[in-house]
């Protein structure tokens, strides 16, 4: 029973039977102006006599014939306006994506010339693009002087966004290591069963160290068709980055130095696109363009169950109406 009063989920078949409550009024005026000849009058030279008597329970409890009367229509339009629920069953057809984020966790990715500093702000964006691909499997691989991979694969996006949040400067050797950061996302999709297999490699510097050449790298990823998308975050010149001396940290000005040519190369041979991103603003618009160009492919087929809630209501109004037609020609037929 507790269905019929979810009324969130109600809908109704033919709700224009609504129309019917406008004879509501028209009631309530006609019960008023036959309230004279339902309750007769007698005239008398003074009220002394019965001033204190009390009028009898029957006559105080008369309006519940009108009540009935009115609860009935009101259950009688509800059942012929047909209230039912509605159960909505989605099977979804989506050809998948599976994309590994590979992100540069190098100390230089602490300069502030994205807000609060780059590595935070390439965190935040990265967050809301797991949130646009509900139906893509998703990995993580940070990369300094070395890789890791933070968080394999997964369609469980909240597990991946906790990894994701926990990423900072520090926790790997320093330095550079591109092409251990593309080989190891590589790595991480070889046995992948998407349609598509995609990396993000993001970085702010140039390659310096690490065990993999990134030239080795990228044939790597051609082999495996992995569609590598580079992307570049730094402003042009210098950027502020701190700094620990004797005095505390200070902020000092750092060259920015990424090489273009090479994320170019990665990402022209792979099928992808290099992004260069200045400012925060700029990295939101990579990764929205990205996710345009890496759209998955849904079907969703819906199929509508509805049930019928009418008979309780007309029932109810069939009671109403029974009950007062009893009532009146018993309990109150003396008094009518």
């Amino acid at each position: 029973m507790s269905i019929l009063f979810d009324w969130k989920h109600i809908s109704f078949a033919h709700p224009a039977f609504f129309g019917l409550l406008l004879l509501l009024p028209f009631m309530i005026w006609w019960q008023q102006r036959n309230k004279v000849t339902d309750n007769p009058s007698v005239r008398v030279t003074s009220l002394s006599g019965i001033a204190n008597i009390k009028p009898t329970w029957r006559v105080q409890f008369r309006p519940v014939l009108f009540i009935l009367r009115v609860v009935a229509l009101v259950m009688l339009t509800i059942a012929l306006a047909r209230p039912q629920t509605s159960n909505v069953t989605e099977n979804i057809d989506s050809e998948g994506v599976d994309i590994v984020l590979s992100l540069d966790v190098s100390g230089s990715m602490l300069a502030e010339d994205f807000k609060p500093n780059r590595i935070e702000a390439a965190k935040k964006v990265a967050m809301n693009f797991v949130d646009q691909r509900p139906t893509d499997r998703l990995g993580l691989v940070i990369f300094s002087g070395e890789s890791f991979t933070q968080c394999p694969i997964t369609i469980d996006h909240n597990v991946l966004k906790e990894q994701l949040s926990e990423v900072k400067s520090g926790v790997l050797q320093d330095g550079t290591a591109i092409g251990m950061g593309l080989a190891t996302a590589v790595d991480r999709l070889r046995y992948a069963k998407g349609k598509s297999r995609v990396i993000i490699l993001l970085t702010d510097g140039v390659n310096n160290t690490g065990l993999i050449d990134p030239m080795t790298a990228l044939e790597i990823a051609k082999s495996f068709k992995v569609r590598v998308y580079t992307i570049g975050v730094g402003t042009e010149g210098e950027a502020p980055y701190p700094v620990q001396t004797p005095f505390g940290i200070q902020k000092q000005m750092m060259p920015v130095q990424i090489d273009e040519a090479l994320l170019t190369k990665i990402a022209k041979e792979t099928g992808g696109k290099y992004y260069r991103a200045r400012n925060n603003k700029a990295l939101e618009s990579i990764y929205a363009d990205i996710d345009k160009l890496e759209k998955t492919k849904v079907e969703i087929s819906s199929y509508k169950h509805y049930a019928e809630l009418f008979f309780p209501f007309a029932l109810l109004a069939i009671i109403c109406l029974l009950t007062e037609m009893v009532l009146r020609y018993t309990v109150f037929k003396s008094i009518t």
